[in-house]
C-alpha cells in the first residue's frame, strides 16, 4: 500500500461528512441523519456509488437532490466518479430518521 492511499473506511467517513451538509428543503435537517441514504459503496478505484431515497416520490427536489448529491460528493479530491441511485424499496418512513433529527423536529 503507498503512502497515497486512500482508505475506503476513511473515504466513506468523509461522504457522510459531506451527506450531512445537504438539507432536505422542507425539512431542517440534513438527508443523512433524515434516514434517506440506504447504503454508500466505494470500490477499489474510488467510484462512488450512493443509494438513497427521498420522503416522497413527488418529492420537489426529486430532479435536483440527487444532482446535488453526485456534485458534491465528487469534489472529495479522494472520489473518481459519484452515482446515485434512488429507490423506492423500502420508501421512507419517520423511522429512519435517527434520533437527532427526530429530536430536531421536537418528535421526541
Amino acid at each position: 500500500m503507498s503512502e497515497t492511499t486512500i482508505d475506503t473506511a476513511e473515504l466513506g467517513e468523509k461522504i457522510v461528512n459531506v451527506l450531512k451538509t445537504i438539507y432536505d428543503p422542507e425539512i431542517p435537517v440534513d438527508i443523512y441523519e433524515l434516514g434517506l441514504i440506504y447504503d454508500v459503496f466505494v470500490n477499489e478505484d474510488y467510484d462512488v456509488k450512493i443509494l438513497m431515497t427521498l420522503t416522497t416520490p413527488n418529492c420537489p427536489v426529486a430532479e435536483t437532490l440527487p444532482l446535488e448529491v453526485e456534485e458534491k460528493v465528487k469534489s472529495l479530491n479522494a472520489v473518481k466518479d459519484a452515482e446515485v441511485e434512488i429507490t423506492f424499496d423500502p420508501p421512507w418512513t419517520q423511522e429512519l430518521m435517527s434520533e437527532e433529527a427526530k429530536l430536531e423536529l421536537g418528535m421526541l
